[in-house]
């Protein structure tokens, strides 16, 4: 094995570099520059977001682009600054830190450094499954509240006076009682940007919405002397790469800081994977969701060692890339490039940013994670779900970003308990025209043998349900009254039986058999004789049966008992 071989096992991209094809390179490039259009005015403004200098965003694209390249698995997927990112590391930071500038700056790099570590170890974990455990609606509910909790953010750069409240409801109010202090020339700079914002994809569709507004507001700024009128700038924004400085604040911060760091992990990797697997399927190749794990930490890591904040897959510049038509991971290479040349020679002009053209480009962001049409979808498919997804979303209103995942978290485990611990319970039966067995409840013309109960738990049996088990178990058994010859279990949907499962089942077939009822397992025959064999245990059902399909011990019933060969329906 070539040691670039070797490399790849750890670096996936490097592979791809190693044997990149000329072909593909002004597809890259052009690809790169697109992006970097992009990520230049969504950086500057989501650094805002996130309580920044604006130059920090563009420390925050150069690093992680380049750890993404050498270790993702995407060919399209772009690292950078996002909108529920940036609002999460708000959320974190802003109580520890307290006002001061310094600790804040300190705080958000180590946030991003802890995230990072988050992230590795759970790939070497294999932990990426983590992406699926909070649930569609839940994650939706998460990033509609977020989406709230920006907006209303914005809304006092936008009309020229400040909110100082943190919470979604203090903030409204805040607003409306200060709605008479609106700086009128404020206002128009948000107008027009959002009127640019809306009309540049039409009028100039090859060119990002955000740049041209960006471009727009900063002339209007700096031709008419909007500054000197009370319009508020970013101001001078430092040239060059960022210094290398090792963070320093207060020890007892750190716990709360690793909490936060492991809430900021779980929710950009669930949201960069969702990207990730979108592009990889329109385009049709794969991805690797333990190494993308491990690629986001990376890049978070190299955020923080670039003195920028928590990154996580921008599905804005994604599509860019995409639509650009780029096919490697050149093209983050690329527009990390561009993006350090803008830093290094050309941050003179980003002094005339008005404040207020960041608040709309944000606000925009803000309304692009609200995901209207995944809500009705929810609400046509389960409407538990869709009350799922306001209460999650109503959580970030209420306690905050933070608090919020760990609420989500608890609301996924609950929702799995109650799944796995009350599954389905079907009694099956031989339906006039179909192949196989069918729930009788579904099927009014289904057919049962008399004397025989064939019984489908759909879970595995394990502590926290094997009571429910025996008990519905029992339950028909009572059901079916004195004639009850033979209770068939299915057990092709019991992938697993522990300890506490087994000594229940076993309870259960000896009860069935002081009644005068065989017990009879269907399905898993070899995988059971393994698991048994291998634990010295092949007698623990002795007064059981087992087959290896169901229709087989259909057969054998019907040979022992013929009289009994159907039921009609009741």
């Amino acid at each position: 094995m070539s040691l670039t071989d070797r490399l790849s096992r750890f670096a996936p991209g490097l592979s791809a570099l190693v044997h990149y094809k000329g072909a593909d390179l002004p597809r890259d490039v052009f690809a790169g520059l697109s992006v970097a259009a992009v990520a230049l005015p969504v950086s500057v403004a989501y650094a805002e977001l996130a309580g920044f200098n604006p130059v920090v965003g563009l420390y925050s694209c150069i690093l992680p682009l380049v750890a993404y390249a050498f270790f993702g698995t995407s060919r399209q997927l772009i690292i950078g600054p996002d909108a529920a990112t940036c609002a999460l590391v708000a959320a974190a930071v802003a109580p520890l830190a307290a006002g001061d500038a310094d600790a804040y700056q300190s705080l958000s790099v180590t946030l991003a450094f802890l995230a990072g570590l988050f992230c590795v170890a759970g790939s070497f974990l294999r932990l990426g499954g983590l992406a699926d455990f909070l649930s569609r609606p839940i994650l939706v509910g998460i990033l509609n509240g977020i989406a709230l909790s920006i907006l209303l953010g914005q809304l006092g750069k936008l009309f020229g006076f400040p909110i100082e409240s943190g919470r979604i409801i203090p903030r409204l109010i805040e607003f409306i009682s200060k709605i008479d202090l609106t700086h009128g020339l404020t206002l128009a700079v948000g107008a027009g940007t959002f009127a640019v914002l809306l009309l540049a994809p039409r009028l100039l569709p090859r060119v990002p919405a955000a740049l041209v507004a960006m471009i727009a507001a900063g002339l209007a700024v700096a031709a008419l002397g909007l500054e000197a009128n009370g319009v508020k700038t970013i101001g001078a924004v430092p040239a060059g790469l960022p210094p290398v400085r090792i963070p320093t604040f207060d020890l007892d911060k750190l716990a709360p800081l690793v909490a936060n760091a492991a809430g900021v992990a779980l929710i950009a990797f669930s949201s960069m994977i969702i990207t990730a697997r979108s592009f990889a399927v329109k385009n049709r190749y794969d991805i690797d969701v333990d190494r993308e794990f491990a690629a986001l930490g990376a890049s978070n890591i190299a955020s923080a060692l670039s003195q920028g904040f928590a990154v996580s897959g921008a599905d804005s510049r994604t599509a860019m890339n995409d639509a650009a038509g780029g096919r490697t991971q050149v093209t983050g290479l690329v527009a990390a490039a561009a993006i350090a040349l803008v830093l290094i020679f050309l941050t003179g002009p980003l002094e005339f940013l008005p404040v207020a053209a960041l608040g709309a480009v944000l606000v925009m962001a803000a309304v692009s994670l609200v995901d209207v049409t995944a809500l009705k979808e929810i609400y046509r498919i389960d409407r538990r779900e869709f009350a799922l997804s306001l209460l999650t979303t109503v959580g970030v209103v209420a306690v905050g970003a933070i608090d919020a995942i760990l609420f989500a978290i608890v609301l996924a485990l609950l929702r799995f308990v109650r799944l796995v611990s009350r599954p389905k319970v079907e009694l099956l039966g031989e339906v006039p025209g179909l192949p196989g067995l069918h729930s009788i409840a579904r099927h009014d013309t289904a057919h049962q043998r008399n004397g025989l109960i064939i019984f489908r738990f759909n879970a595995p049996v394990v502590f926290f349900n094997a009571p429910y088990f025996k008990r519905e178990a029992l339950a028909a058994a009572d059901a079916a009254g004195p004639g009850l010859k033979c209770f068939a279990i299915d057990m092709l949907p019991i992938t697993l039986m522990d300890a506490t499962g087994l000594y229940t089942v076993q309870e259960l077939v000896e009860t069935l058999d002081a009644r005068g009822v065989s017990t009879v397992f269907a399905g898993r025959q070899t995988e059971w004789k393994q698991w048994s064999e291998n634990r010295n245990a092949s007698g623990i059902f002795p007064k059981a049966r087992f087959f290896p399909t169901m229709r087989q011990a259909l057969d054998t019933f019907d040979k022992t008992y013929p009289d009994r060969r159907r039921k009609a329906p009741s």
